[in-house]
């Protein structure tokens, strides 16, 4: 089972584009996506220096349309993909390369939430001295409590032995002098306390935005970076990367839905590295590959038809899925198990996990054509449980 993920900010460094751009179809591709962006990404990827592109605003479309056109060089037929690739998922910023690559949105759409993003995200971190420090090594629990003594945010939860403290440089001045036990200190290269409250002002900017963009399911599994999620709903994928501009990232909880999925092998695009490093730590057995330069390419096409398997996601109009959006035990809600006929949010059901109950809603009103599950069956994430005839509601 085949994962592609797409890393976030950080990951860029300078002249990181300079191998890709020497294949004029990419270059092309890379200057429309500039072009709708309104930045000028070739000067950024191959003649900027590292404090041009540590620019917020600058090194998030920069990331995105890196992994976008990249895409297209794995998969030159994009709708083979589909036919390839069980789940996507990408780190913060990340997540709108892999929300196009599932087809939510458009390459051009992700390139101009990614321009408003990375705009709004500089004017909020302009407000008020802030950072990120990486937390490395120590115990959870620990290091979870000195964060939060601090006044911090755990702002990324990366898995193991990596999380990302977040707030103003007093607060991390503070976690200087008195750290985690057991744990080293890194600061990081960023412009300010992403996935924090200190990012407010540019939610409300990104959602007046999102509201106006058209979507469409996923056309294969999309992890959220909110929860470990799997989301097959369109605008619900697009809500949860506006809102988590402002909140914690766990891609700890991703990792355990890939676990769970049974993933075998995680494609990272470039500027690769980050991602499958973590997975390296985290996911004993499972395999990795680093896209970073072009000259992988047949590698990397071979790493596909290795761990691909058949998982596009049936998007004919003549029905709709409702899908589990994590592993445990599934329970039919009451007034849903004999209803002919649902209304879009009508709950289905719940799944019930070790210390956690996840409501299911259908996302889209119609008739109930079949039940695929039973009350009390184990499930999966990404497993259908109901199939819903569209039509059939006025």
């Amino acid at each position: 089972m085949l994962a592609i993920v797409a890393p976030g900010q950080g990951a860029q460094s300078p002249g990181f584009l300079a191998p890709w751009l020497e294949d004029p179809e990419f270059r092309n591709r890379f200057e429309w996506l500039s072009t709708v962006a309104s930045i000028d990404l070739v000067h950024y990827g191959t003649e900027a220096d590292a404090d041009e592109i540590r620019r917020t605003e600058i090194a998030q479309p920069l990331l995105v349309a890196t992994g976008l056109v990249a895409a297209l060089g794995v998969f030159p037929h994009p709708t083979d993909a589909f036919g390839k690739v069980s789940v996507v998922a990408g780190h913060s910023v990340g997540e709108l390369t892999a929300a196009a690559g599932a087809r939510v949105i458009t390459a051009e759409q992700a390139m101009v939430l990614v321009r408003e993003r990375g705009k709004a995200m500089a004017e909020a971190a302009a407000v008020t001295a802030t950072g990120m420090t990486a937390v490395l090594g120590g115990d959870r629990d620990n290091v979870l409590q000195v964060i939060e003594k601090h006044g911090l945010t755990a702002a990324n939860d990366n898995g193991p032995g990596q999380v990302v403290a977040a707030g103003t440089l007093e607060q991390l001045a503070a976690l200087a002098e008195e750290p985690p036990d057991k744990a080293r200190l890194a600061p990081l290269s960023v412009a300010g306390a992403f996935h924090t409250h200190h990012m407010e002002p540019a939610v409300g900017h990104l959602t007046s935005l999102a509201r106006a963009v058209s979507v469409h399911d996923p056309r294969t599994r999309f992890v959220s970076n909110k929860d470990g999620q799997v989301v097959h709903d369109g605008r619900d994928v697009l809500r949860r990367i506006v809102g988590q501009i402002a909140n914690p990232v766990r891609w700890d909880l991703c990792l355990d839905t890939f676990a769970d999925l049974g993933v075998t092998g995680i494609l990272e695009m470039p500027p690769a590295g980050t991602l499958t490093g973590i997975a390296k730590r985290a996911l004993k057995g499972v395999e990795t590959f680093a896209l970073k330069t072009p000259d992988q390419l047949d590698d990397a096409r071979a790493f596909c038809d290795k761990h691909g398997e058949f998982a596009e996601i049936d998007t004919t109009p003549t029905w709709r899925m409702v899908v589990s959006p994590a592993k445990g035990t599934f329970h039919i809600a009451a007034e849903a198990a004999d209803a002919e006929v649902l209304s879009s949010g009508a709950p289905i059901g719940e799944v019930a996990s070790v210390g956690d109950r996840i409501g299911v809603n259908a996302t889209h009103a119609g008739q109930v054509v079949e039940w695929l599950v039973e009350d009390g069956d184990r499930v999966s994430p990404g497993q259908p449980l109901l199939r819903l005839h569209p039509e059939a509601v006025s």
